[in-house]
């Protein structure tokens, strides 16, 4: 199995990503553009690849100094357990030494714990207005 991590987002198929998120369950109600819009405005992204088909995701956003948050980790379920994930993780947070990083994760903890993440006992949340209605869908 040929696995490639891209970093460069000028080829991305956005309607194939999404179409996998939702066949994965891991979709949360985003468009492809509004995927695209999320990507493009990151600090950093990775997607693996085994040959054309989108395998697993993962984002950055950063200020570049201080802090930053890692957001849309998936691979898909097929082919999880082997080491994609964890690859592009190592591929991310070697972009952002100095940074205080920051993930939310419910149900995948003891992963991200192997990869030295601490649990953090406070959080807050608030969504502004309606989910996803924004001016990335409002054009």
């Amino acid at each position: 199995m040929n696995i490639t991590y891209k970093r460069d987002l000028a080829n991305v198929d956005w309607e194939e990503m999404k179409a996998t998120l939702i066949k994965d369950k891991f979709h949360n109600g985003r468009t492809a553009e509004q995927l695209k819009t999320s990507f493009l405005n990151s600090y950093s992204t990775c997607i693996a690849y085994v040959d054309e088909e989108i395998v697993g995701t993962a984002r950055v956003l950063s200020d570049g100094v201080c802090n930053a948050y890692i957001v849309d980790v998936w691979t898909l379920t097929e082919f999880r357990h082997q080491g994609i994930a964890s690859r592009m993780m190592e591929i991310l947070t070697d972009e952002l030494q100095g940074q205080h990083v920051y993930l939310f994760s419910d149900d995948t903890v003891d992963f991200y714990k192997k990869l030295g993440f601490k649990e953090q006992p406070t959080g807050l949340a608030k969504v502004i207005g309606k989910w996803l209605v924004n001016k990335s869908n409002l054009k």
